[in-house]
């Protein structure tokens, strides 16, 4: 689809990361942008700096995770600006699990999944009908991981089952549009290839309390700059995408009507591949190896 001025695109998780690049970038094309995010302070900062840019862009705090907050988002929205062209489903939280997935609190299940998951459910179930009924050209950006939809990472067990989630979410939401014969296309995020400089570490720092763990952790949480600080003092190569590259590869993406929006990577080329061969030779997931950690 072609991207100007006079339309308008929704991002969540917008406050920073990879959904602030994505709002500065629609910006610059010209869009109206809505960013959407659960924390006001972060938000409102962002929001302000787009505008000092010259952008038209607009705030509205919210869970992603409440389906009634996601549904007063599109109200809100469509009440403003009378349309919405392009839906940026980006909010996302790490979960915070220790130990074995066996030994997982619960609460960080249910926490990772109202975040990640139903999200991004409720994003498409509160703008898509509205989407469609406008008829005008629209698309749907939903932001998944490599550590779920490329190589599950076992370490991050909970993350990565959500994240696998948004990838067959987004492949089913595309069917359902081409079965419509839609103007709205639909992607899947795959951020990277590299680490990322986002606030995905400290996620905990926004944990409603309906969520609280029900046992204190074993381990303090650690920061981005502690986990790199640790790999480098083991001698492990540590690199970062820009989160610019990836608004770009958002952009080029809908533009192109692309659904899988995946950097050409050596290394998640090689993991699919190793798991596709797995599957299709009812092997052992030996592409699982060297994630696995004692």
């Amino acid at each position: 689809m072609e991207l100007g001025e006079g339309q308008v695109a929704v991002v969540t998780g917008a406050a920073s990361g990879v959904g602030l690049a994505m709002a500065r970038r629609f910006a610059a094309e010209g869009l109206t942008v809505v960013l959407a995010d659960v924390e006001a302070d972060a938000l409102e900062k962002a929001a302000e700096g787009l505008r000092e840019e010259g952008a038209a862009a607009h705030a509205h705090v919210v869970d992603v995770g409440e389906r009634e907050q996601v549904l007063a988002l599109a109200e809100e929205t469509y009440a403003r600006f009378g349309a919405v062209h392009v839906l940026c489903n980006n909010a996302g939280v790490g979960s915070g699990a220790e130990g074995r997935m066996w030994e997982h609190d619960p609460n960080d299940w249910r926490w990772a999944f109202a975040v990640n998951v139903w999200g991004v459910f409720h994003g498409v179930q509160a703008f898509v009908p509205r989407m469609l009924a406008g008829g005008e050209p629209g698309h749907v950006v939903n932001t998944s991981s490599g550590d779920g939809g490329i190589a599950p990472l076992p370490t991050a067990s909970v993350y990565a089952v959500t994240k696998a989630a948004v990838v067959t979410l987004t492949e089913s939401l595309y069917a359902h549009l081409r079965a419509e014969h839609a103007r709205v296309g639909a992607s899947v995020l795959f951020p990277g290839p590299h680490m990322l400089r986002t606030g995905l570490w400290e996620s905990h720092r926004n944990r409603p309390e309906r969520y609280a763990k029900s046992t204190p952790r074993r381990t303090p949480y650690r920061s981005l700059g502690q986990w790199e600080a640790a790999m480098r003092e083991a001698g492990r190569e540590v690199r970062f995408t820009p989160v610019e590259e990836v608004a770009d590869l958002v952009v080029d993406g809908v533009r192109a009507g692309r659904f899988w929006l995946l950097p050409e990577s050596e290394r998640s080329d090689a993991q699919i591949r190793a798991r596709s061969r797995s599957m299709l030779d009812r092997a052992e997931p030996s592409y699982l190896e060297d994630f696995i950690l004692d």
